[in-house]
């Protein structure tokens, strides 16, 4: 027979008030998901914590494992060049394909963001239990937000850090590329940068997917290529669906620059002829692998056992 040992509850006030029956109970807060509060990652030991971590786990690490090369960093001067005490909030948004991205980005923001940057996570991924939301939070300062729609909670929580000076990193396609190319941009980062009245950097990320592709369990190493656009501002009259598209045009330049050079990049983009991030509109996946080449997500190497010789 097991015998059940029940601790005695604590009296008010040493506990929680009961609630009256005739009142109707308050729903419980949820621990993790979108309702996770992350306002202690931003406490001073947090950011002691998270510091050490960029600079002596991540950046070595990515520096093995992803070679970065980086490009674009002047276009960002005439934004760092202010004589506040506290950088500009910026948003940051970048193409999306491996989860190498998000420390290969953090390890490359030059000062005076690098330090004062937080991550749009996805809630169903990053903070589906205690342990995934606290490392998600401390390490990367990520915060909750649903991807399949622009929340309010995630919105304005993304909103008031901004207004506190804090930049924000950012992919507007929602998730990482199932085969290498491109997703539509969504409209959260244009969305914040019209409420908020900052300037978005488009950001090109390039060799991720070969490192670490959507479903592969363990990384390889790879060259990478990381390269940052000049600040866009919206316009007057430019409402959120408008400014999306034209963030999605600005990293998709990047990226033709990347594979082949500025001039002749920018010379497709003025007339308007710049490839598209989703790639080519084939009918069947073995042709969208075919036209990445050597850019797409490295495969498993087939086994190198063989069939004994039986002849």
């Amino acid at each position: 027979m097991k015998l059940t040992i029940r601790r005695p509850r604590l009296a008010f006030p040493y506990s929680a008030a009961p609630t009256p029956r005739h009142v109707a109970p308050l729903p419980e807060k949820r621990q993790t998901g979108i309702d996770y509060d992350t306002e202690w990652a931003r406490s001073f030991p947090a950011r002691v914590v998270r510091l050490a971590v960029l600079e002596t786990v991540i950046t070595p690490a990515m520096k093995v494992l992803a070679s970065p090369e980086r490009r674009g960093l002047d276009r960002l001067k005439d934004l760092a060049d202010t004589d506040t005490e506290r950088p500009a909030p910026v948003i940051f948004a970048a193409n999306h394909h491996s989860h190498v991205d998000t420390p290969l980005l953090l390890s490359s923001m030059p000062e005076p963001w690098r330090h004062r940057m937080f991550v749009a996570a996805a809630a169903d991924y990053f903070f589906t239990s205690r342990a995934t939301s606290v490392a998600s939070a401390l390490a990367l300062n990520a915060i909750p937000i649903e991807r399949k729609r622009v929340s309010r909670r995630s919105a304005d929580d993304a909103a008031e850090l901004i207004g506190e000076g804090w930049s924000l990193l950012i992919y507007p396609e929602g998730g990482r590329s199932p085969d290498g190319w491109g997703q539509p941009f969504r409209g959260g980062a244009a969305y914040l940068a019209l409420r908020c009245n900052v300037p978005v950097v488009p950001v090109h990320v390039e060799g991720t997917s070969r490192i670490m592709r959507k479903g592969a369990k363990r990384p390889s190493r790879s060259a990478t290529r990381v390269t940052f656009g000049r600040p866009l501002w919206a316009d007057e009259d430019e409402d959120s669906r408008r400014f999306a598209v034209r963030i999605e045009r600005a990293v998709a330049a990047l990226a033709d620059e990347t594979e082949t050079d500025w001039y002749a990049a920018r010379l497709r983009a003025h007339r308007d002829e710049t490839p598209a991030l989703s790639g080519p509109d084939a009918p069947s996946a073995w042709r969208r692998a075919w036209a990445l080449g050597e850019r797409g997500p490295k495969r498993p190497r087939p086994s190198s056992r063989r069939w004994p010789d039986l002849g």
